[in-house]
């Protein structure tokens, strides 16, 4: 049965590339057009970002006592990502890919749970404090717009929500219980109408709830403890900064650190809260002109948003394939 999960999830990923077989073109045909020089430094900062997301889980697992080599942590890293693009469903699905792989190594799958949901909420921390940098610079310069400032709110609460119900956790399962249970009525109520029934189970939320609680309870009490983590969750955002970085060496156009953080602040940000996996489609039309509005000509800017895209989507997501390939052979 797993295998065939897997085989289904790589024909999942070959009609992923087979549907965006333009978009990918446009890609090859603009990296073809950069100086090679500079788009091979950009791939091997991007390799970097590969092993300080891998470097991320391992702490995160080191803080459970749990013992996992720095290789496996990145090929899970990288199979998560790809999961996550190719069946989205609102993270999810990677999530499954480390719960998977610890239900056969052996490892406590509520701690590895709580694993991918403190590795989101520190992601979010570390690019947070990117953002801040990010809107700065676009408010310096005039450009800060409402839809940024919206988006930028509605990453705040996110990242605020999920480190508000980490906080109940770790003091009562009960007090987590009922906000999970609000959460889950609420979005009944939202779906009710379209699915004609609940979609999830309130019952099921207060067990989660007790799980989440009993796991928390081994996370170190110590101030700290995420600490180390959340430098590693950093530096993979400046890796991906010098990716950018990279590319506008590539293609010979013009910027400055401001320009380095504003741009990526808000790909990124749309990258996040997109209704599409990845970005797909949202990222490409929101990063030029975000580059434009820090006086980027606007057809640089373009050519600059598909070799960065090219770099950190489309060849990671090859990775991510390979990955998944590799893990289940293993």
């Amino acid at each position: 049965m797993r295998k065939f999960v897997v085989f289904l999830l790589l024909f999942l990923g070959a009609t992923f590339f087979y549907l965006s077989f333009g978009e990918l073109e446009n890609v090859v045909t603009t990296l073809r057009s950069g100086n090679i020089a500079f788009l091979l430094l950009g791939i091997l900062f991007q390799v970097g970002w590969f092993f300080a997301v891998g470097y991320t889980y391992r702490s995160l697992y080191r803080l459970f006592d749990i013992p996992i080599p720095l290789y496996r942590t990145t090929l899970l890293s990288s199979a998560s990502d790809f999961v996550n693009a190719i069946a989205p469903s609102a993270g999810i699905s990677g999530i499954a890919v480390f719960i998977s792989d610890a239900n056969r190594k052996g490892y406590p799958s509520g701690k590895v749970t709580i694993i991918g949901m403190l590795f989101v909420l520190i992601d979010y921390i570390a690019f947070l404090s990117v953002l801040a940098l990010g809107l700065i610079v676009l408010f310096r310069r005039n450009d800060l717009d409402l839809g940024e400032m919206l988006a930028s709110a509605v990453m705040l609460a996110i990242a605020l929500t999920l480190g508000f119900l980490f906080y109940l956790g770790s003091r009562s399962a009960d007090a987590l219980g009922r906000a999970l249970a609000w959460m889950t009525r609420l979005v009944n109520r939202i779906v009710k109408p379209f699915l004609r029934r609940d979609y999830l189970d309130e019952a099921r939320a207060h067990t989660f709830a007790r799980e989440i609680a009993t796991d928390l309870k081994a996370l170190p009490q110590k101030k700290n403890s995420l600490l180390v983590p959340l430098l590693f969750a950093f530096t993979a955002k400046v890796f991906s900064m010098l990716v950018l970085t990279a590319t506008f060496l590539a293609f010979n156009a013009p910027f400055s650190v401001g320009t380095i953080v504003g741009g990526f602040s808000i790909s990124y940000l749309f990258l996040i809260i997109s209704p599409t996996p990845s970005g797909i489609g949202i990222v490409e039309g929101v990063m030029p002109l975000a580059l434009s509005s820090l006086h980027v000509p606007l057809s640089q800017a373009v050519v600059i948003t598909l070799a960065y895209r090219g770099i950190t989507f489309w060849i990671m997501l090859g990775v991510g394939a390979i990955a998944l390939h590799l893990l289940e052979r293993r």
